[in-house]
């Protein structure tokens, strides 16, 4: 995310006093019901559904997670890389390539 975004996010939050709110449950709980209305878009059907709709839902997910990463003084390039070399241990291309069975069912 760009840093004139992430300051964007930021003065919202702080010109309306919302800081007091954001514990880091009440964060965590905000992503769970965005992703849930994000999910929604595509309730009736995986190909057609409002892509302005769905814009609008993962954008509130991404603010709310930008909003917990602040809250939880944590960077979000490391915290990514870290569970993408996770991911890369646990899903090695050879096993893993075409394949959608879950790491343990290799």
């Amino acid at each position: 995310m760009k840093q004139t975004t992430i300051k964007r996010i930021r003065k919202f939050t702080e010109d309306r006093d919302w800081d007091q709110f954001h514990t880091p449950a009440n964060l965590a709980k905000s992503i769970a019901i965005e992703s849930a209305e994000l999910l929604e878009c595509f309730q009736w059907s995986d190909s057609e559904y409002d892509l302005d709709h769905v814009k609008e839902e993962l954008a509130d997910v991404m603010v709310y997670c930008r909003n917990l990463l602040d809250k939880l003084g944590l960077d979000e390039d490391e915290i990514v890389n870290a569970k993408m070399a996770k991911n890369e241990a646990k899903y090695p291309v050879a096993k893993a390539r075409g394949n959608a069975s879950k790491y343990d069912k290799f």
